[in-house]
Parts: structure tokens; sequence; C-alpha cells
């Protein structure tokens, strides 16, 4: 979630690993039962202090571009990251897979944050209605209409890649 919402492997792990913090320091007396929705409504108040941070920095910084191989720059793909899995027998399938992905992954940057939340907590974290509407601060209302709303436009995005 918090890569999607960010674009960065990095800056989702660090907003991931902030939440995880916040969720220790101020509720590791609640019950085992709070913690995945205490945790995700963490997690999104980072995404959304993260948004705002870089709308700052986007203006007053948006002009200071890294240079290609400076530090914060792009850096050269890793080639044990980019090296094939033994493991996998079909790699025709493994690239239609990876292709189908990639077209949800386009597909979900293109809903609505409040969407995007609430089918992610839903669909990939298997939450119920109450726990994702305690996790993004709304009424569970409001969750089965994003959710819904999610559902029909990815319907429609992905048409053509799932029946």
């Amino acid at each position: 979630m918090a890569e999607l919402a960010t674009g960065s492997r990095d800056e989702a792990l660090d907003l991931v690993q902030e939440a995880m913090f916040g969720l220790v320091r101020k509720y590791a007396d609640r019950g085992e039962g709070e913690w995945g929705p205490l945790f995700h409504r963490i997690l999104q108040s980072r995404i959304r202090d993260w948004y705002r941070r870089n709308r700052v920095r986007s203006r007053i910084f948006g002009w200071l571009r890294p240079l290609p191989g400076v530090a914060g720059g792009d850096d050269p793909p890793d080639p044990i990251q980019q090296a094939p899995d033994p493991a996998d027998p079909e790699p025709s399938r493994a690239v239609a897979n990876q292709a189908a992905i990639e077209r949800l992954d386009e597909a979900l940057l293109r809903l609505p944050a409040r969407q995007q939340q609430a089918f992610l907590l839903r669909t990939w974290e298997g939450m119920d209605v109450a726990e994702t509407a305690f996790a993004m601060g709304c009424s569970q209302g409001s969750v089965k209409t994003h959710y819904s709303r999610a559902v029909h436009r990815l319907r429609e995005l992905l048409e053509d890649h799932w029946p």
C-alpha cells in the first residue's frame, strides 16, 4: 500500500517502519486483534503526512533535480535482482503474470487515494468493513462506497486483461 502511494520502495519501507514504531509506542498494551486496524490507521496517517511533505518540497525544491549517477540520482539496476529465478518452471507464464501485475498496479494508481486504500485493506489485507473503517478513519458506509467504486473502476480498466 505504501509503495503504491509513494512510488518508491525505500520511502514505503520507511513509512511502514515509522507506523510500526508508532504502533509499538502507543498501542502495545492493546489486544492483538486490534493491532491490524491500528497499524493501518497509523500507516494511512504517515502516508498523508508524506504527501504533505512532498507537496511542500516540490514547491520549494522542484527545480533541483538529482543528476543520474550522483547520490540520490537514478542508480543502475542491481544485477542480482534482475537475474531470473531458476525455480520458475515456465518463463512465459512468469512474463504473463508480471504483465498482469503491472497492469493491476497501473490501474490501482489511477484510482483516487481513498478507493485505493479501501480496496487494498479489504482485498489484500483481508480486513472486514468495520476494521477497514477504523483504519481509514471513516464510516462503514464510506468504506463500502469506496470499495464498490474501486472494484467497478478496476473491472473497467482491466477488462482486457482478466475475464
